[in-house]
């Protein structure tokens, strides 16, 4: 029986979050314990990439992550962003966060609704003069290069953050006593093999998000019982509903 699941991600900031009606309806307590954390790189480790900011016109935020460590990666190298340039942002609550560190104007900020890239794109062809930089983990696919290029858009990815893993500590170690695991990346499942080395599923369920994460969790030996998305179950939380109703008692 389904006790006691831990979820690989933060805790979510709002309360309305389905996971806390999840929590109330079938009695499960859910921990939210991320496997992995994103590490900005020192400018030192930026500048072996031959990147001039300034140089471009345009910046590509596809996380709240290429965000920070974007400015903060500006002002360790005493940088200052113009106020003319522009930025593309996957969604508004993305593109809202720049708050955090310029003024915010509509003249200079554009977001998509579906947090793909692809939404964004038909706007920078509209912006074709632009010189487009895109921040990204050192973990990515190389789809959004490929896409900026089938649009003819003058562009460059750079990397400005990595993902590692979030080790657990001894304590925690010593009370890992999960009924169900969920992971959201390949990355999260990398960190478990590296925390548990030798890790003995036995009965533990697993979830994954992701046909990426599927693969890693099924390359590393490891049972799948929960894949999410599906048609049916679009989101992890509805797919985890299913599951629980299915094994409740």
């Amino acid at each position: 029986m389904i006790k006691k699941i831990l979820i690989s991600q933060p805790k979510p900031i709002s309360e309305k979050s389905p996971y806390f009606d999840i929590a109330e309806k079938y009695n499960v307590e859910f921990v939210f314990r991320p496997f992995i954390k994103v590490e900005g790189l020192e400018p030192k480790e930026f500048r072996a990439q031959k990147i001039n900011i300034l140089d471009f016109t345009a910046i590509v935020f596809t996380s709240r992550h290429a965000i920070d460590n974007f400015f903060t990666l500006a002002k360790q190298m005493r940088i200052t962003i113009p106020e003319d340039m522009k930025y593309f942002c996957v969604t508004e609550t993305i593109s809202l966060y720049i708050q955090k560190y310029v003024q915010y104007r509509k003249r200079k900020v554009f977001f998509g609704n579906t947090g793909k890239i692809d939404d964004l794109l038909p706007t920078m062809v509209k912006h074709k003069t632009e010189k487009y930089l895109v921040p990204m983990s050192d973990v990515n696919s190389g789809s959004v290069a490929k896409l900026l290029e089938s649009k003819k858009l003058q562009h460059r990815e750079c990397v400005m953050y990595r993902t590692v893993s979030n080790d657990f500590t001894e304590q925690e170690a010593k009370d890992f006593d999960y009924d169900m695991l969920v992971f959201f990346s390949p990355s999260g499942i990398e960190s478990l093999t590296k925390n548990f080395p030798g890790f003995d599923q036995g009965k533990v369920a697993i979830a994954t998000f992701g046909p990426a994460t599927a693969k890693a969790a099924q390359d590393a030996g490891l049972r799948v019982d929960l894949e999410a998305p599906s048609k049916q179950y679009p989101s992890m939380t509805g797919a985890l509903q299913h599951y629980l109703e299915e094994h409740k008692g």
